[in-house]
């Protein structure tokens, strides 16, 4: 039961952010997989709010390209496209790839990134001895996330920000059918971090790529 504090905070949020923040979480989390059937309705009742901030948030959803708005009938989840994960994976290649070489340059220990990046590892471990892959996908993010952020290159990051949401969805849509991925997933996160510490951005690179393949070979990517 939240704590009248929390209570009152959530009450500040606006209807129709709260209505947008739940469906945005329920797609990218993979509890509303692509294709799916959703109606303004289920969202009221989830949220206790009237449908016109849930009309709101579908519009800003449809926008973003995550539903399709059909009138009377509600929203369907649009599917991740094979076309779109072919994008954010090149990018991903890219952006991480010259965030190591920036890094590799840099004077000085890399001990506080290596550490940064071991802790978000085992934070990874721990999801997956649960079989929790939305948490999983969360923690793959930040950790990959972070890399681009210790390069010091703000735009890089920025930019990095904005494939956030697809990055998640489409490690959540790799992993929930086959769970038993996540173990190796852990060990090739511990390979990228050792090709850091040892300021090996080719090495990075290699094996940066092989680890974006699975994502390439995965159904329906």
């Amino acid at each position: 039961m939240p704590t009248a504090p929390a209570a009152s905070a959530a009450a500040r949020v606006p209807a129709a952010e709260r209505a947008y923040d739940l469906t945005k979480e329920l797609i990218i989390g993979g509890r509303l997989p692509g294709g799916s059937l959703i109606s303004e309705g289920e969202i009221a009742e989830r949220t206790s709010l009237s449908r016109t901030p849930v009309r709101e948030a579908f519009l800003r959803l449809q926008a973003e390209g995550l539903l399709q708005l059909f009138p009377k009938r509600g929203a369907v989840v649009v599917p991740v496209g094979p076309g779109e994960a072919e994008d954010v994976l090149e990018l991903r290649e890219a952006l991480e790839s010259s965030a190591v070489r920036r890094i590799a340059r840099r004077a000085g220990p890399l001990t506080d990134l290596v550490n940064r990046l071991s802790g978000l590892i085992d934070v990874q471990r721990e999801h997956a001895g649960r079989a929790d892959v939305a948490g999983f996908a969360e923690a793959d993010e930040a950790f990959h996330h972070a890399i681009v952020a210790a390069s010091g290159n703000d735009l890089a990051e920025r930019f990095y920000g904005t494939l956030r949401d697809r990055q998640r969805r489409m490690a959540v849509q790799l992993l929930q059918p086959q769970p038993g991925r996540l173990a190796p997933l852990i060990g090739e996160h511990t390979l990228l971090v050792e090709r850091i510490a040892d300021r090996d951005d080719a090495g990075f690179a290699g094996a940066l790529r092989a680890h974006l393949d699975a994502h390439r070979g995965a159904t329906g990517l």
